[in-house]
């Protein structure tokens, strides 16, 4: 297995762990903060995709979708206290978002040779993912951060 593979392996874990803990809840139970001071998972969801495509786009620009327009500011630690709905997008939103993104995370993460993964990370995100490889394993495990906080609600 090729270094791809454990990162594009890694991806569907993450991917399996969001669609599994988000399936059955409500638009309602995704507001629930699991305790006080944690950001409910409609911002969370919303943080993970508007980060993935930050990072893809710093390591490969030009090659992600570009998000809905006002996407990346509606997840931001400035929004994050909010508890309104509607400034958010709902969850069937968010997850098609994450999904549509997410397969062409893989296409790009498919298309690259391991030259690649030891080139230099792209500046801002250097000091603490040296290589782009490293960039690329947060991107696959990020999620799964997040699902761990998810699993209390």
């Amino acid at each position: 297995m090729d270094a791809m593979a454990v990162i594009r392996s890694s991806m569907k874990l993450s991917d399996f762990l969001v669609n599994a803990y988000l399936q059955d809840l409500t638009e309602e139970e995704c507001l629930l903060r699991p305790v006080a001071g944690a950001n409910h998972i409609l911002w969370q969801l919303g943080h993970v995709i508007a980060s993935e495509f930050s990072l893809m786009d710093a390591c490969v620009p030009g090659r992600m979708p570009q998000l809905p327009e006002g996407f990346a500011g509606k997840y931001t630690k400035e929004t994050a206290p909010l508890d309104d709905a509607a400034a958010f997008h709902s969850k069937q939103e968010l997850l098609e978002l994450y999904a549509t993104q997410r397969k062409h995370t893989d296409g790009i993460v498919a298309s690259l040779t391991e030259a690649d993964l030891d080139q230099p990370a792209p500046e801002p995100f250097r000091k603490n993912f040296p290589q782009m490889g490293e960039v690329l394993s947060l991107v696959a495990s990020h999620p799964t951060l997040h699902a761990g906080q998810w699993v209390m609600v």
